[in-house]
């Protein structure tokens, strides 16, 4: 029979890194997605926490709210990008340069910004949506 001392409780996962590595905001353990961000499948979220039990769409059209984050993701990219052309080149007078260095920058990290769009969503813009440190133990639902 194992003996539980304080010591051994499972150390709390930082918000940060459950925001890194897309993991569920209520017990940090599961993951959000089932797939990789970059690869030659669609990303696909899960519906419910495979360690908590946690329903990730809270309600029906929850997911539409992303699109306002990731478009501000966006368009600090975009902003980022023109910024560092206009430092590296010096050329103000070619919207050819620019578009033709923002855009690829655009079509690079739409799946970055897919999928942090959501995980900052239920992160940081979810009323009622808390980290429960009891939820991450190791015993799944």
């Amino acid at each position: 029979m194992k003996t539980i001392n304080p010591g051994d409780e499972p150390k709390a996962v930082s918000q940060i890194s459950a925001v890194i590595n897309s993991k569920c905001p209520r017990c940090r353990k599961g993951d959000m997605f089932v797939n990789s961000m970059y690869g030659f499948k669609a990303q696909k979220m899960h519906t419910n926490c495979p360690h908590c039990g946690l329903k990730y769409e809270r309600e029906l059209g929850y997911f539409y709210v992303a699109m306002f984050i990731s478009y501000a993701l966006n368009v600090a990219q975009m902003i980022i990008a023109g910024i560092l052309t206009y430092l590296i080149t010096g050329n103000t007078e070619s919207p050819w340069l620019y578009m033709a260095t923002i855009f690829p920058i655009v079509l690079i990290l739409a799946p970055f910004n897919f999928r942090y769009s959501r995980v900052l969503l239920l992160h940081y813009m979810t009323p009622g949506l808390n980290y429960v440190p009891a939820m991450g133990a190791d015993q799944k639902v």
